[in-house]
């Protein structure tokens, strides 16, 4: 040790002794044959702006581009992919780890709600210990070969966000908001909180952001005036979406028939994460 050691954290000294340690890496190992080539969080400041839309969209415009896809539902309180998607039976499990459910296209889905003897159970867990299930959703389940992996995260920068950003090896987010919603400090949560994690904002995607009358086809700002725009060249985010409101959405949701919906929606947001990320 040196004589000028300050016994604080070897990371703030400057002292070159051998005693010297590196700061360690949290990330955790996925299961032993899992193989995920790309990991993007989707994120949201708050509830209820559609974040679960948006990532299960997103994996069904990579499943249908040919890409081998997965979503890691991180919302352990709150799951709602498997509704999405139709999802009723539940994951099995080995010797070796747990066995995701499939979806009709073959996406691979691991959610509380797949778990469950009765999807409506509430989960009443303290932070650690659903901060504890989502890292088991990385390392515990037999994701096999991976593309790409959506992690829909719970809103806020609570225990599970910090949990997926330092052991999941997320190479970048996608923000979920809305137009009534966009303000500075929403999205300056989410910025700082990507940037303490050292993990890149890919995009923003703005859901319910307008609505289009059906008979003249004239856009409707229901819930004002849209700011997305302004907020990524001020914050230098690459990516901007929009969705409008669409009845169909919760229709096909409540169906379990997200993957029936033949849109466009978030096919350019699909297109630039393949372009940004296969480079």
């Amino acid at each position: 040790m040196s004589e000028n050691c300050t016994k604080t954290t070897c990371s703030s000294c400057s002292s070159d002794c051998s005693d010297r340690k590196e700061p360690q890496s949290l990330l955790a190992a996925p299961h032993e044959g899992t193989h995920v080539k790309h990991v993007i969080a989707v994120v949201s400041g708050k509830g209820g702006v559609g974040k679960s839309l948006v990532t299960s969209f997103l994996a069904v415009k990579m499943q249908e581009k040919g890409y081998k896809t997965a979503i890691l539902d991180a919302d352990i309180t709150g799951p709602s992919i498997p509704q999405a998607f139709g999802l009723k039976t539940r994951a099995n499990g080995n010797e070796t780890g747990i066995i995701p459910v499939k979806t009709k296209s073959g996406i691979k889905v691991m959610s509380m709600n797949v778990l469950l003897d009765n999807a409506v159970d509430p989960v009443v867990w303290r932070g650690p210990v659903i901060g504890g299930a989502v890292k088991q959703f990385w390392t515990d389940v037999l994701w096999g070969d991976v593309d790409y992996m959506f992690v829909d995260m719970p809103p806020g920068t609570g225990d599970v966000p910090l949990t997926v950003f330092q052991s999941l090896p997320i190479e970048g987010i996608i923000v979920v908001t809305s137009p009534q919603e966009l303000v500075s400090m929403i999205v300056e949560k989410a910025l700082r909180m990507a940037d303490l994690m050292k993990v890149p904002v890919l995009g923003v995607v703005e859901n319910m952001s307008y609505f289009e009358c059906p008979d003249c086809h004239k856009k409707h700002a229901i819930f004002g005036n849209s700011h997305v725009d302004e907020a990524a060249k001020k914050y230098n985010i690459p990516h901007v979406a929009k969705l409008p409101i669409d009845p169909e959405f919760t229709a096909r949701v409540d169906n379990g028939d997200i993957e029936g919906y033949g849109s466009k929606y978030l096919s350019e947001t699909a297109e630039f994460l393949v372009q940004t990320l296969e480079s």
